[in-house]
């Protein structure tokens, strides 16, 4: 169990900071919905991730690779703090949307700092279960976070909310603290964080991809399916309310209801992920998730459009746990965090792209025809992702 306390105190640090992401979104969708009345304007919200990413991903791996992963991630953590703690002192939208960047930016920095992290925390034999159980605290997140956020905004306001949410992300940063040091980082060696540097560093990681072929086509095959979930997941809202017509209530209880699945499946996937390999978790995770979303999309009412998101919610723990594992046992650690920005890069590029090409589809078609497009393509994506997942001569990969 003592092997365990690194990757525990790093899971619960985690835990703590995604539950925390939750909370400031209900915060702040509803703080930007009083100051606007506008729908447009919270939707706003949604691409202000993506367009940050663009901006920075490029050069945020060459600064994580070369300094301690724990340092960045506990910086991230105390910048997230201090600026949701000034939200409600926002006077108006210009300033919030600042401080949206601001926050987006520290997410651009910590998301690659902690994959590497945990590949360096977590040996490659505990690895599985470990992300299994990451599945499982992100699934638990998506229930517990919004819960908890409007527990808080109910008994207490925004503004209290979100200074809980800040002291949150302060708790999420002591608690690296506690976790014994295990990268000697040193500091004569780091170079200047120069554009001819980023050059060189982007060299490195097409050097990478180049020499590891199917490590880099399954990962970006990974995102090009995962586009589809996030083009079907933005217009969610309007598919369930307006074409399938569920109302506000029904479509609070679908969200719990996907989240309950997602927590079923993680449970079970914590318990037995010795009995799941990797290809086995990312083949049936990503061929029962297109499922999920097939049904969602043929969907006529709120049955089936739950059966859909239940499993949909189940699966897609499998998936995001064998593929996050297939992930860090193929690329060094030494050049993950610039790997994972540029695949992360190229993710927010497709995402701004596609979320503006279904919105004009949409228009141009309808809506149902367009969701219903997209999860039979996703589906057909999946099928062909699982036979090059599942090549024989592959199995070294796994």
């Amino acid at each position: 169990m003592n092997n365990w306390k690194n990757p525990i105190l790093l899971l619960l640090s985690i835990s703590i900071s995604s539950i925390g992401n939750f909370i400031h979104l209900v915060s702040i969708n509803i703080i930007v919905y009083q100051l606007t009345g506008s729908a447009a304007a919270v939707a706003g919200l949604w691409i202000i991730g993506p367009l940050t990413n663009i901006l920075t991903k490029f050069w945020t791996g060459s600064f994580i690779d070369y300094r301690s992963k724990r340092y960045v991630m506990s910086v991230t953590y105390i910048i997230r703090a201090v600026f949701i703690s000034l939200i409600p002192f926002a006077p108006n939208m210009i300033v919030i949307y600042i401080i949206l960047v601001v926050l987006s930016i520290a997410n651009a920095f910590f998301h690659p700092a902690s994959t590497t992290y945990i590949t360096i925390l977590v040996p490659n034999e505990k690895r599985k279960r470990f992300n299994s159980f990451h599945s499982f605290a992100s699934s638990g997140a998506f229930i517990i976070g919004p819960a908890i956020g409007g527990t808080l905004i109910l008994s207490t306001s925004v503004e209290i909310t979100l200074w809980i949410n800040a002291i949150s992300f302060l708790l999420a940063s002591i608690l690296l603290l506690f976790i014994s040091q295990t990268e000697y980082i040193v500091k004569e060696a780091i170079p200047n964080l120069t554009f001819s540097q980023i050059i060189k560093d982007f060299t490195v990681v097409q050097r990478f991809l180049k020499e590891n072929k199917y490590v880099s086509y399954i990962y970006l095959g990974f995102i090009f399916i995962m586009l589809f979930t996030f083009a079907m997941d933005a217009q969610e809202v309007v598919f369930t309310q307006q074409i399938i017509g569920l109302s506000e209530i029904e479509y609070s209880l679908l969200i719990s209801l996907t989240g309950l699945g997602s927590v079923l499946g993680a449970i079970l996937l914590s318990v037995f992920s010795n009995q799941f390999s990797i290809r086995n978790m990312i083949s049936i995770g990503i061929i029962m998730t297109a499922v999920g979303y097939v049904i969602y999309a043929f969907s006529w009412s709120f049955t089936s459009i739950v059966i859909g998101f239940l499993i949909l919610g189940f699966f897609l723990v499998f998936l995001n746990a064998g593929i996050m594992t297939f992930y860090q046992n193929n690329v060094p650690v030494d050049i993950m965090g610039r790997v994972t920005s540029i695949f992360q890069f190229i993710q927010s590029t497709l995402q701004v792209l596609f979320i503006l090409a279904i919105g004009i589809t949409a228009d141009i078609l309808s809506l149902r025809i367009t969701i219903v497009i997209l999860a039979l393509v996703m589906f057909l994506s999946s099928c062909l992702f699982v036979i090059a997942v599942l090549k024989k001569n592959k199995k070294v990969y796994y």
